[in-house]
């Protein structure tokens, strides 16, 4: 058989190991060890997975991973959730869907400590449901906002999203970290004039709630104050130059510890959940990494990459179109797959077919890292969608775990016009792709 051949027949097995509920780390390692067996050797194919196993595990900068997993962690039992969304309610709470404007603000704060959409999601989720409940708010807006605002968490840094492709991609993670930031609030301020719009038109999905007074909206801030310290520090830090992502990762992780035990909110078995979640979550994430390196290897020598970008380019269809083209995929894979599996059976395959369509040129990007880095953004929400795509978008059935009372269709009638937002925010950045790159363009070295 011909490489290109064992490629696709490598491909329709894993799609079928992934079909029948294999992690994604275990079917890539299964299928890159018998691809590069067969078309190399079985000693290769052990030794690559060996190599590789061992490359990735003792890469300092991957430290970023476990600390702010834990830094995350820590923010959730220390209260910090509901802090951020207190803040928000203080202030707009008083508005025509200011709850769901408040949730969608509460997400980003804590998308910015714990990088995770689906805790985003429960933990937000947790929070504002029942406020919004409480006030009458549709609930078809308040779970639709809950799952949608959920993910941010893997747009706005620190993202685990952004560890993988860094790592896929060879690019800076401090980098994309910073190039998340600027699409991050753009996709906030997005969902928040989408409530807007939605309330206007029908000011009976989120009535207004009481105005707070002065004193309540200070003493709301003095207890968010913490929070936005923790953030101001860690990607501040990354732009000025003074920490690395993984100190970065470090100095976080301290603070959050600090601020929970000054709290009184870490007690022993809150710290035990704690480190056995984040152990769990890193080991995860590792496991999907070394399956991704060992399957790479196989498509390389399989020459699908390569022959697939040698195809477009014959069709000739112009950036454009190619652009049109990968963003359909991504939102069909995103109807069944898990995002970071999305993430490394793509990436290999994709950034070959953007380069020789001439994307670079297109987008006016300075070089292949520009590309890199904007395209890394665009893919992160393309992920996001997947998160609530219908059948199987996590965050919704996330959302459906706390309101259970809730009908399935109107979790999934109410996420279609933030749906509709994150594909403005694509558009938005392949118009302005300067969005993307403003803050690593000018970070510290």
């Amino acid at each position: 058989m011909s490489p290109t051949v064992v490629g696709i027949a490598g491909l329709v097995l894993l799609f079928a190991l992934l079909a029948f509920r294999m992690p994604v780390a275990f079917a890539m390692l299964i299928v890159g060890v018998a691809g590069i067996a067969t078309l190399n050797s079985f000693e290769a194919a052990l030794a690559t997975m060996a190599s590789e196993a061992w490359v990735l595990s003792s890469q300092q900068t991957l430290a970023v991973i476990p600390l702010f997993v834990l830094m995350g962690n820590l923010a959730t039992v220390s209260g910090m959730s509901r802090d951020l969304y207190s803040a928000a309610y203080a202030w707009i709470g008083h508005w025509r869907g200011g709850l769901a404007s408040a949730t969608v603000l509460g997400c980003a704060g804590f998308a910015a400590l714990s990088g995770s959409s689906v805790a985003s999601a429960i933990t937000m989720g947790r929070v504002a449901l029942p406020e919004m409940k409480r006030f009458g708010y549709s609930a078809r807006l308040a779970t639709g906002v809950v799952a949608a605002g959920g993910t941010l968490g893997i747009l706005i840094p620190p993202s685990t999203g952004f560890v993988i492709y860094a790592i896929l991609t060879e690019s800076s993670i401090g980098k994309l970290f910073l190039a998340g930031v600027l699409p991050g609030l753009l996709l906030t301020a997005l969902f928040m004039i989408t409530v807007a719009l939605l309330c206007r038109l029908n000011s009976n999905l989120g009535p207004p709630g009481p105005r707070s007074d002065f004193r309540a909206r200070a003493r709301s801030l003095g207890q968010a104050g913490a929070v936005v310290f923790i953030i101001l520090v860690t990607i501040g830090g990354i732009y000025a130059g003074i920490f690395t992502a993984d100190e970065a990762a470090a100095v976080g992780a301290v603070l959050a510890l600090v601020l929970a035990v000054a709290r009184g909110t870490l007690t022993r078995f809150k710290w035990t959940t704690v480190l056995l979640d984040s152990v769990k979550t890193t080991a995860m994430v590792f496991m999907i990494l070394i399956g991704a390196h060992v399957f790479e290897p196989f498509l390389a020598l399989s020459h699908i990459a390569r022959d697939l970008a040698e195809g477009m380019a014959a069709l000739n269809l112009g950036p454009a179109a190619v652009l049109a083209l990968i963003v359909v995929v991504y939102l069909i894979l995103g109807m069944f797959l898990e995002g970071f599996a999305m993430l490394v059976l793509t990436i290999p395959i994709v950034l070959p077919m953007l380069e020789a369509a001439g994307v670079q040129q297109f987008l006016g990007l300075a070089g292949p890292d520009q590309l890199r880095l904007w395209f890394g953004v665009v893919v992160v929400i393309l992920l996001e969608m997947g998160l609530i795509s219908p059948p199987v978008g996590i965050n919704v059935f996330v959302v459906k775990g706390i309101a259970g009372e809730v009908p399935m269709r109107e979790i999934f009638a109410g996420i279609w016009p933030f749906f509709a937002a994150m594909l403005l925010c694509i558009a938005i950045l392949c118009v302005f792709p300067q969005i993307v790159l403003m803050l690593p363009d000018t970070m510290k070295r």
